[in-house]
């Protein structure tokens, strides 16, 4: 019993470090690439969804960091809705209007992505990566709100969060997707 008991145990520590190193290496690349966002934010991240763990390849990782992403939006938009209705002031309301659009729009554009990703393909891929994009984008404008009325964010570690975990799934998928071909010039 013993005998059997040490070969597989070796067996299922080698197969634990092959499925993380999936995960290390991916941040280790996300870390290099973005100068705001640390390996230990990337691993951070990826500890919201337990499967990340056990992805195989980076496309997976790619659909676990699209669909943290999105249930961040939600949060976010879940809070800009409260915020709003407790609002008694109408410009900062409005303020909290442009966040709620931008949220919802990023929301909308994470589940595009999560589609995308799922369908594989370079076209796929590419559209996941215009949608992550586009979804980085809300809360840069929610802070742009405030900051043009001079009004400090209610939503700053929010929007800092999201805009984190926003960058993740953007440089994990765009990892997919080989580089843009460039067009052959004439001599």
């Amino acid at each position: 019993m013993r005998r059997l008991l040490v070969p597989v145990l070796l067996l299922m520590l080698g197969l634990s470090t092959c499925e993380s190193s999936v995960l290390q290496d991916t941040c280790k690349s996300v870390a290099a690439g973005h100068k705001y966002v640390t390996y230990n934010d990337c691993i951070k991240a990826f500890q919201a969804d337990s499967a990340s763990a056990t992805a195989a390849d980076a496309r997976g990782l790619a659909a676990i960091a699209a669909r943290i992403a999105e249930k961040a939006a939600n949060a976010t938009s879940a809070r800009i809705a409260a915020l709003r209705a407790a609002e008694k002031d109408a410009r900062r309301k409005d303020r909290l209007g442009v966040c709620a659009e931008v949220y919802s729009d990023a929301v909308d554009q994470l589940g595009e992505t999560a589609e995308d990703i799922a369908r594989g393909g370079d076209e796929a891929t590419q559209d996941a990566v215009t949608q992550l994009s586009a979804a980085l984008d809300a809360p840069g404008t929610c802070e742009d709100a405030f900051g043009e009325a001079d009004d400090a964010s209610p939503l700053a570690p929010e929007d800092a969060e999201f805009a984190k975990l926003a960058t993740i799934a953007l440089a994990v998928a765009a990892s997919l997707s080989p580089p843009p071909s460039t067009p052959a010039t004439m001599d």
